[in-house]
C-alpha cells in the first residue's frame, strides 16, 4: 500500500498551493511548489494562474498541460530535474516568458515543440542534461536570448543560427560529443568574443593605444609560456551543471 501511495505522489490542494506563493525579489507572485514529490501536473493551480512565477521542479512530473497556456503573465517556469519526456506546443503561448529551465529531464529532439521559437521575450534557457542530439534551426528566432545551457546532451554540431543569435553571451555545451574536439571551444569562443573582445582594425588606433595593446599581448604570452596550461574548458558561473539529482540551490539559473 504504501508503495501504490508512492507512485501517486503527493496530492496538491488549492490550499496547499496558495501557501506555497512566495513574494519573489522584485516583488512578484512566485508559486514554489518544488521538491514535492508530484507526479502528475495539479489541475488546482489553474486558479492561481496569474503568478508571475512557477516552480514545479524537483518533482516526477513526465508531462506537462496544455493548459499551461492559462499562465499568461509567467516570467519565469522552472521545470529542472523532473521526468519530462516532451513540452506542450501551448508553451508557446506564453510570450512574457523571461526565463525557462528544463534541465536535467529526458527531453529528445523530436519532443522540443517547434512553438518554442515564438518565445520572443526569452532570455534565458538551460536545456542541459537532456537527450537530445540536435538542435531545431527555428531556436535561431529567439532573438532575445542571452544565455543558453546544452551541457550534457548527445550534441554532434551547434547550428549557425543559435550562435550567431544577436545577444547571446553565454552558452555551456560542455560535455558534448561534438566529432572534433576544438569545436567545443570554439561555440564557446564565439560567444566569448562577443561578451570580452572588441575588434577593431590596427590603422583605426592611436599610437599609444597600439603600444598599449602590444605589451598586454606579449604580456599574455609569457604568462602562457610559464605557466603550465589550464583547462581550455569554458566556466560560465550562471550555467553550471547540476549533478544528476539537480543541485540543492538552483539560485545561480534565476534572473538577478
Amino acid at each position: 500500500k504504501e508503495k501504490a501511495k508512492g507512485q501517486k505522489g503527493k496530492k496538491i490542494t488549492l490550499k496547499i498551493a496558495k501557501n506555497s506563493i512566495r513574494i519573489s525579489f522584485d516583488g512578484g507572485r512566485r508559486l514554489d511548489l518544488s521538491h514535492m514529490g508530484i507526479t502528475t501536473f495539479p489541475q488546482c493551480i489553474l486558479k492561481l494562474a496569474d503568478v508571475d512565477e512557477l516552480d514545479l521542479s524537483r518533482n516526477m512530473l513526465k508531462k506537462i498541460p496544455s493548459s499551461i497556456e492559462n499562465f499568461q503573465n509567467l516570467r519565469w517556469l522552472d521545470l529542472h530535474s523532473n521526468q519530462l519526456e516532451e513540452l506542450p506546443k501551448a508553451i508557446g503561448t506564453l510570450q512574457n516568458l523571461f526565463y525557462l529551465n528544463v534541465c536535467n529531464n529526458k527531453l529528445t529532439t523530436k519532443s522540443l515543440p517547434e512553438e518554442l521559437n515564438l518565445l520572443k521575450n526569452l532570455h534565458i534557457l538551460n536545456l542541459g542534461l537532456n537527450c537530445l542530439d540536435s538542435l531545431p534551426t527555428s531556436l535561431g528566432a529567439l532573438k532575445e536570448l542571452t544565455e543558453i545551457g546544452l551541457f550534457d546532451n548527445a550534441l554532434t554540431t551547434i547550428p549557425n543560427s543559435v550562435k550567431r543569435l544577436p545577444k547571446l553571451k553565454k552558452m555551456n555545451a560542455e560535455r558534448n560529443p561534438f566529432p572534433d574536439s576544438t569545436e567545443q571551444e570554439e561555440h564557446a569562443d564565439s560567444i566569448k568574443r562577443i561578451e570580452k573582445l572588441y575588434l577593431v582594425p590596427e590603422k583605426n588606433l592611436c599610437s599609444s593605444c597600439l603600444k598599449t595593446c602590444q605589451e598586454e599581448t606579449d604580456k599574455l604570452n609569457r604568462l602562457k609560456n610559464v605557466a603550465p596550461s589550464p583547462s581550455k574548458k569554458p566556466s560560465f558561473a550562471l550555467l553550471l551543471t547540476p549533478n544528476s539529482s539537480a543541485k540543492d540551490n538552483q539560485e545561480e539559473w534565476r534572473l538577478r
